[in-house]
Parts: structure tokens; sequence; C-alpha cells
């Protein structure tokens, strides 16, 4: 990465940004799910975070573990599993951002297709987390890359935002 003499990188203002985007924009994601749900309830009765982390050998009281929110039972373990997936990748675009600006090349729709096809295409049906791709529903495929591009859209419009206004008059 090369910096032009003018450009000056504030990387604390950065990491701030990523990290708010990356939690807002988690909320953003779990929204979109909501209205699009990418498994079957039998696919998503042991969802990809808590088949990951059971493949990492971490046992079932904690993978499974949940609280009860207004009568609903919230895996909680899922949800840092989920939360720390999008601020780990908001972070690193917005810190990429700016030091090569092509990355925001649509708006981070290009980055999040990228991050659903090496996650939900690749990684994932590699590690055996999820089916192959070809065994997944095509419901997945469409709620899945669109809940990306959505997801990293977000994470463009409020780390960027926010990486004006910490940076802004300094």
């Amino acid at each position: 990465m090369h910096l032009n003499k003018d450009q000056k990188v504030d990387l604390k203002a950065a990491i701030i940004a990523g990290t708010a985007a990356g939690i807002f924009s988690g909320f953003v994601k779990l929204g979109w799910e909501n209205v699009l749900p990418p498994r079957t309830p039998a696919r998503d009765a042991v969802n990809p975070p808590q088949t990951l982390m059971e493949q990492a050998g971490l046992p079932k009281s904690i993978t499974r573990g949940t609280y009860t929110y207004s009568d609903h039972q919230m895996p909680w373990a899922s949800f840092l599993m989920h939360f720390g997936f999008s601020t780990s990748f908001a972070i690193i675009y917005e810190v990429l951002a700016q030091y090569q600006p092509f990355i925001r090349k649509g708006s981070g729709a290009i980055f999040g297709l990228a991050i659903w096809v090496a996650f939900h295409i690749g990684i994932m049906p590699m590690m055996k987390t999820v089916p192959s791709p070809k065994d997944q529903p095509t419901e997945e495929h469409i709620s899945e890359a669109l809940g990306h591009i959505a997801w990293m859209w977000t994470n463009d419009i409020v780390g960027r935002e926010l990486y004006r206004r910490l940076t802004a008059q300094k």
C-alpha cells in the first residue's frame, strides 16, 4: 500500500469508524435475515456459527447457549460470532479504503459479494461448515448474496461518514 505525499491516514479514526460500522451493519444483516431467511428451519437448528465453533472444539453448552428476551431463546454465542465477523471485516474494509480507495467501488457491494463468495461458496463448504454450494438452496444464495451487499453497503456509508467526522478539522 502506498500513500501519496499529501495523503495522511488517521488509523485510529479508521478503526473506530470500522468498529461502529461493523456493529451497526451487523444489526442490518440480522434484520435482513428475518425478512429473507437464508436457511430452512431444519438447517438453522444448528446454524453455521454454531457449527464452526463446534468444529473448533467448543462444547455445545457454549455454542448452543441462549438467553431469553421477550420469551424468545436468543443464541448469544452465534451473535458473538456474527458481530465479531461483521466488525472485523468492517475494520479491514475501512482501513484498506483509506490506503486504497478503489476498494470502495460499488459502495461496498463488490467487497460484500467477494466476502460472500469467499466464505459461503469457498471456505465454509470446504471446511464442511455448510453444504457444498450446489447442495445449498437457491433461496440461501439469494439471501446471502443480497444480504452481504446490504451489509457492506451499510459499512461503507457508516464507516465513511464516521471517519469523515472523526478527521474533520484536524
